[in-house]
């Protein structure tokens, strides 16, 4: 991290030029979000972090209606922290990356019962948090408390890049851009609109410093024209959507697998609750095999006798494989899923350590994962709007 002398001497009339046109441009343009506090309110914590924690890997769009459920169900820390962590896992439930819904839960308890329900004030403290990491612990220091911090996102960086023209690729140039936004963020007098400014930039991103996007014409362009830091940026009029240079992007690979719907005479499904470190944590997941990588083959990801699905299928028979296949894309590989029924005739039979009988009705409440939902759209065992 640069010291703060350093950055003082690069600092410019350009940097302070841009920092004053684009604080001066939020003032009229910021948006309208439902965790943002409006102009002469301060700012609410909880609704800061639990925005920030929903927006890692996450559009705004789609955090937008779980902020208000979460927000209605469980309207301060507190209320959060005295929840059943199975409660808060299902409210989660198709956000993804669910080790930030255990992170949330643990947090809550955490600033409850630790700190009296209020969130410390500054970078050092927030990062004691669970899944409180630099990025975040910056953002609601700055946003939430008004303290001069460093901001750097997605959409920062993309900023940050086309503004000095940056042509060191992504991730080796994280350095420098947070060189660039520390020179811009707000110090000395203006130094409590750090957080102003990173949402003015985020805002910058999202709306006109767009990401380059395929068209018919080719990759679509920023809207330098009406961006109130045109007349600083170094991108501006030299293709700037050339900006941030990224090192050519790693085939997605395929992984397969079996997952296992075992029903018996009552009308009850037999999930797995998974450990809560590794993929999937914490939730509850149909049985299956193992997500092998490359062959399509069931033979090649079969279900071994060690496991519960396995365990099942030896003692009641292998049942019937479905029609039907599931895909699902994780950030960094693409899931393939054969799908077989195993129906039992009798009514919730003993089932192995780790496996639990759950009423189907019971299904579209529980905490099922974005790719298990889809197994049992599938499987026809809730109504595919759920």
């Amino acid at each position: 991290m640069t010291s703060s002398s350093t950055v003082s001497s690069s600092i410019t009339p350009r940097h302070q030029a841009a920092t004053t046109a684009l604080l001066d441009w939020y003032d009229v343009h910021r948006r309208d979000l439902p965790w943002r506090a409006r102009h002469g309110q301060r700012p609410n914590p909880y609704h800061v972090w639990l925005s920030e924690i929903m927006l890692q890997q996450t559009t705004v769009a789609t955090v937008k209606s779980y902020f208000a459920r979460f927000t209605e169900r469980w309207p301060e820390v507190a209320d959060l922290a005295a929840a059943d962590r199975d409660e808060v896992m299902s409210a989660w439930a198709g956000l993804g990356y669910y080790a930030r819904a255990r992170n949330l839960h643990a947090a809550a308890k955490r600033v409850a019962n630790d700190h009296g329900g209020a969130f410390p004030a500054d970078e050092d403290g927030l990062r004691q948090l669970p899944g409180v990491g630099p990025y975040t612990a910056a953002a609601i220091a700055a946003i939430a408390f008004g303290q001069r911090a460093v901001v750097v996102d997605g959409n920062i960086e993309r900023v940050t890049a086309r503004w000095d023209a940056v042509t060191t690729p992504l991730p080796t140039a994280r350095p420098e851009l947070y060189r660039i936004m520390d020179a811009l963020t707000p110090r000395g007098e203006q130094g409590s609109r750090a957080g102003d400014f990173a949402q003015a930039m985020m805002d910058l991103g999202s709306g006109l410093c767009t990401p380059p996007r395929k068209t018919k014409n080719g990759l679509s362009q920023p809207s330098c024209m009406i961006c109130p830091l045109m007349g600083t940026c170094a991108a501006s009029g030299k293709a700037p959507e050339n900006f941030p240079v990224k090192k050519a992007k790693t085939p997605r690979p395929d992984r397969h697998g079996v997952a296992l719907v075992i029903e018996d005479q009552g009308g009850h499904i037999a999930l797995e609750r998974r450990r809560d470190d590794g993929m999937l944590g914490g939730l509850y997941v149909f049985p299956g095999s193992g997500w092998a990588d490359g062959s399509p083959k069931v033979a090649d990801y079969p279900m071994t006798s060690d496991c519960g699905g396995g365990i099942m299928l030896d003692q009641f028979g292998h049942g019937e494989t479905l029609n039907t296949r599931v895909e699902h894309i994780f950030s960094h590989f693409r899931v393939i899923l054969t799908i077989q029924r195993l129906r039992i005739e009798a009514k919730k039979p003993p089932l192995p350590d780790g496996l639990h009988w759950v009423d189907r009705g019971e299904l579209a409440a529980k905490a099922l994962p974005t790719v298990m939902v889809k197994v049992a759209r599938a499987a026809g065992l809730i109504d595919p709007r759920d």
